[in-house]
């Protein structure tokens, strides 16, 4: 990284990272070689669901699926691609595998980049659970935004490591506290921001678009929050803030009881206790 780019804004960083061509993740590699070893018999077995659920594993495959998606629906006029199971049936499985033969191989990241892919995958599972429990019209929707809501940090970390390890040790990224932060920074935009401006850059689907920015509307927020209950179980979980997303989401997802939504997180066994405890003393009798 050279010293002028510390200084950059948020619009040079799109114009840097926008045509950057990521990795998809080993193990989609290693399902795909897996595919073709296995011949056609194995491959013809295979469900545009069976795909999906490789997509929803592997942020980068999503987003480079959606985005050769939509350029093939852009030539042929139809309808935004707004889920994984569209992307899938846009693309078919022959060009989802050479998306994945043409990625370039993962190159050694900071361990910050693995717990930011595995942060993307968790909230895409969250995000799905709470859109079911809603019984949202398309639960695929929000949990697609939410795996991709990590993607301006994604990019960062492989194009820029040195500011991304500099501002996650520094700086809390949840944009609810951004007015509290006193904290200097080397750059004036959350990574959130840069996913934004990154997907208008790329022209995805408004809707994604709005989904992955946090609109006030319940399908946005249960993203939001399922993004930011993740990255709170992969960095400081504690009770009391896991307890606060929790009624947030309860919000969102009305039908459902906190228990309900915090079904789906994975939890030590102790937080776990510690949480439904907390839940059961201020549930009314």
């Amino acid at each position: 990284m050279q010293a002028h780019q510390w200084h950059w804004g948020i619009n040079q960083w799109v114009e840097f990272l926008r045509d950057k061509d990521t990795p998809v993740l080993p193990r989609t590699r290693a399902i795909i070689a897996a595919l073709e070893a296995g011949g056609d018999e194995q491959r013809d077995c295979l469900s545009a669901r069976d795909l999906v659920n490789i997509v929803y594993a592997d942020p980068y495959l999503a987003l480079k699926l959606l985005r050769r998606a939509e350029q093939r629906r852009s030539r042929q006029l139809g309808h935004d691609t707004t889920t994984p199971l569209a992307a899938v049936l846009q693309t078919g499985y022959d060009e989802l595998k050479t998306i994945v033969s043409s990625s370039p191989e993962l190159a050694d990241v900071p361990d910050g980049c693995h717990t930011c892919e595995f942060r993307s995958v968790l909230a895409c599972s969250i995000a799905r659970a709470w859109a079911n429990r809603r019984a949202d019209v398309s639960p695929d929707e929000v949990s697609m935004a939410a795996l991709l809501v990590e993607t301006g940090e994604l990019l960062l970390w492989h194009f820029a490591p040195e500011m991304t390890d500099k501002e996650t040790r520094t700086r809390d990224w949840n944009e609810r506290f951004w007015a509290l932060m006193k904290r200097e920074s080397e750059i004036d935009f959350t990574f959130r921001q840069l996913t934004t401006a990154l997907a208008l850059a790329w022209e995805l689907p408004s809707l994604v678009v709005l989904l992955i920015k946090g609109t006030d509307t319940p399908r946005a927020n249960i993203a939001r929050l399922a993004a930011d209950a993740a990255k709170l179980i992969t960095t400081d979980l504690e009770v009391p803030s896991l307890l606060a997303i929790l009624r947030d989401a309860h919000v969102a997802v009305p039908a459902a009881t906190l228990a309900d939504l915090a079904e789906p997180l994975p939890l030590p066994d102790d937080i776990r206790a510690g949480l439904l405890a907390a839940i059961a003393a201020e549930t009314p009798a």
